[in-house]
């Protein structure tokens, strides 16, 4: 992929082959089920979603599509059992694309990042 000075995420997801289209607007379509009042942008050059600050960042690679964000300690422990089967680092979260999205899990991550945001949204207010 050439670098782009993306505006929107059609447009990244453009960049991309069909089948990892299809995949990444799968994966836009799950954070929107679960946070229907998040707002989307592109940071960084990839898709961003926001509530109350970044919620998540995904990106695609030709063998993956990555969940994007510093995890905290306490979001790495609370899915320390499901990143067993997964590649993950303190920054990204692979999903194989020769593999279903999970996409139960991805609801989960999603849901916690929003409880995230919002106790340090609370925290800050005092």
């Amino acid at each position: 992929m050439a670098k782009t000075d993306y505006k929107t995420i059609n447009e990244y997801h453009q960049a991309f082959s069909t089948a990892i289209q299809e995949r990444m607007q799968s994966l836009r379509c799950i954070i929107f089920e679960t946070m229907p009042q998040v707002e989307e942008s592109i940071s960084y050059q990839i898709p961003t979603f926001k509530y109350k600050g970044v919620l998540i960042h995904y990106a695609a690679a030709a063998k993956h599509i990555s969940l994007l964000y510093p995890w905290s300690d306490t979001f790495l422990k609370k899915f320390e059992k499901e990143f067993k089967a997964l590649k993950v680092s303190r920054s990204a979260i692979q999903f194989p694309n020769k593999e279903a999205l999970p996409v139960g899990f991805i609801k989960q991550i999603v849901a916690f990042r929003k409880k995230e945001n919002e106790t340090l949204v609370a925290k800050s207010k005092k």
